[in-house]
């Protein structure tokens, strides 16, 4: 067989986050000199020469290809070209599907930023099987979504196993810190769930299973405390509100343990929050990020809802936040994790970036050449066979390693309260 051209390619380069991915890998790539043959691809060509145009030098020599996401015969010809791919275009549900086809059918290995878990599912359930046969790792949740989450559990499961032997069975994430703004992209990733949700039983019936995720065998795990209005945190010291993100990393993280063989242990429990502060002004600032939650859920359960927010309110897609928006983004998010003979740590991951795009684009960018440097694929494939995997099943430590060097993320072990 004939060795594919590229090791990488960009998909969706000229997206929002498409093109901070592109910046970013530019920017590292000419600092590390890894030997990494890569591409840009997406529909416009004249967006991809402007783009290649904006990285000066670096982009002098960086080929284009052309392909559009809603085009089989396309996605095929630039699977065929390529070990692996990375994918920002979105809304997954809408636009995604013929990438995993090709990927899972034609073995090449695949990683995207989605946090579409009901679009995940159906991936898995449709092509779980030509995934393994073709050899094809295909590792969703490469951002902001899911991967402080996955790899921070995945972390404090192995110190405890090297401190004591076994896994902790409890483990709660608070973010405690995070600034940084929405794109278009994502708004519409959220308003199209909620479209499909209310077309779809199985959708909302998924909602309330922390185990949608996890392969489709006995779970027998245990029953787990969502966080879905204001609580005290006694482990933060603080009032606590739910968290956006926490129906696909809670999900993500399950799946991580069913696919890394219930390395957590099959009672594991796992559960995330926002901390809003102690006292009067805590509780109160905890009622009210409920009642705004609840306000744009009602809002978008409606047509008329939705239109309005995505005409006055949201922004559009290809929008998002600037560049020094981006720079002084961050996030602060906290684990705890307690064991069954009172085993207690504590970890701190933090991110020195905007945390949906400048951050995400350094998380999926570390991913993706991992993936497609750490994970060669073809005659010298060498990690995970073939399937649909997690950030934390996939890629271990490596990719932890990565992420320390080079995504401005840290991640601080402690002892428990």
């Amino acid at each position: 067989m004939t060795a594919p051209r590229f090791d990488l390619v960009v998909f969706g380069a000229t997206s929002f986050v498409g093109q901070i991915l592109t910046r970013y890998l530019s920017q590292y790539l000419a600092e590390s000199q890894e030997p990494l043959r890569w591409a840009i691809a997406g529909r416009s060509a004249a967006k991809l020469e402007a783009l290649k145009a904006s990285l000066g030098e670096a982009g002098k020599d960086l080929p284009i290809l052309i392909s559009d996401a809603t085009d089989a015969g396309q996605i095929a010809a630039l699977c065929a070209q390529t070990r692996a791919v990375v994918s920002t275009v979105g809304p997954y549900a809408l636009y995604g599907e013929p990438l995993i086809k090709a990927c899972a059918e034609g073995g090449t290995d695949y990683c995207d930023l989605t946090g579409e878990a009901q679009w995940i599912k159906r991936m898995v359930d449709k092509y779980q099987a030509a995934a393994r046969h073709s050899g094809a790792r295909i590792v969703h949740c490469c951002g902001f979504d899911s991967v402080p989450s996955d790899m921070g559990v995945w972390l404090l499961q192995q110190e405890a196993v090297k401190r004591w032997g076994q896994p902790l069975g409890e483990i709660t994430m608070r973010v405690k810190a995070m600034k940084g703004g929405a794109s278009g992209g994502t708004v519409a990733s959220i308003l199209q769930f909620i479209e499909e949700a209310l077309a779809d039983p199985a959708i909302r019936q998924d909602i309330n299973n922390p185990y949608s995720l996890c392969p489709p065998a006995p779970v027998n795990g245990a029953r787990q405390h969502q966080v879905k209005a204001a609580e005290y945190d006694h482990n933060a010291q603080s009032w606590a509100a739910p968290f956006l993100m926490a129906a696909v990393n809670e999900r993500v993280v399950h799946r991580s343990n069913a696919l890394l063989g219930q390395a957590y242990g099959q009672g594991f429990s796992y559960n995330e929050a926002l901390l809003t502060g102690p006292g009067l002004k805590g509780r109160l600032k905890a009622f009210g990020v409920v009642a705004a939650l609840g306000a744009f859920m009602l809002g978008a359960l409606v047509k008329p809802g939705r239109y309005l927010m995505q005409r006055f309110l949201l922004p559009k897609p290809g929008e998002g936040p600037s560049e020094a928006a981006q720079l002084a983004g961050h996030f602060d998010l906290r684990f705890w994790g307690k064991g069954e003979a009172g085993q207690a740590l504590s970890l701190k991951v933090t991110g020195d970036r905007d945390p949906g795009y400048g951050a995400t684009a350094k998380m999926l960018g570390q991913a993706a050449l991992f993936l497609a440097l750490n994970m060669r694929a073809g005659s010298e494939k060498t990690g995970r066979p073939g399937g649909f995997w997690t950030p934390a099943s996939a890629f271990g430590e490596g990719y932890l390693d990565r992420l320390r060097r080079h995504s401005g993320m840290t991640f601080e072990l402690g002892e428990g309260n």
